[in-house]
């Protein structure tokens, strides 16, 4: 049997739980405010001029390969409005270019530029120098239970909202 369970009015948008039948307890509202913060230590550094949701975008097309703008819309949960600002910035810094669809003479994809892998690369590299040292300040056992938490936590960063069990 799982649970989850929610209390609300603490002035951190309510404490929240789940339970799994013969698992520990988990909190999820100190899960959230943890990977929230990592997730801002690791975007304080100069990110080349881009904003995160245009880092985000470009490295959606590095990782998935040349896409359609709609396709990058429902992948990245944007509005087409808010995807057409978005790829002119990249445009404009030089970071992706639209190529024509071969029999389609409407549709566009989206191709990373070698200038977006140098910038994608580079702060990939900062923010796992950045990481790595961050863990230097955790004793063995930590990094421990660290290593075995990553394939979980994979699990999540890859599962989307429907993913979720059904109430």
């Amino acid at each position: 049997m799982s649970e989850v369970s929610a209390d609300a009015g603490q002035g951190d948008g309510g404490r929240a739980t789940a339970v799994l039948a013969g698992a520990p307890a988990i909190d999820v509202t100190r899960l959230r405010v943890v990977i929230a913060r990592l997730s801002r230590t690791l975007r304080k550094h100069e990110l080349a001029g881009l904003t995160p949701t245009q880092l985000s975008a470009l490295s959606t097309v590095d990782r998935a390969g040349p896409l359609r703008l709609g396709d990058l819309a429902a992948a990245e949960r944007i509005a087409p409005s808010t995807l057409t600002r978005l790829v002119s910035a990249l445009e404009d810094r030089g970071y992706v270019e639209r190529r024509a669809v071969p029999g389609d003479a409407r549709a566009w994809t989206l191709v990373v530029t070698a200038r977006g892998h140098e910038v994608l690369d580079r702060i990939r590299q900062e923010n796992t120098i950045l990481l790595a040292g961050s863990l230097l300040t955790l004793s063995p056992d930590q990094l421990t239970a660290l290593a075995a938490a990553m394939p979980a936590l994979e699990q999540l960063a890859d599962a989307s909202p429907q993913d979720a069990p059904a109430g």
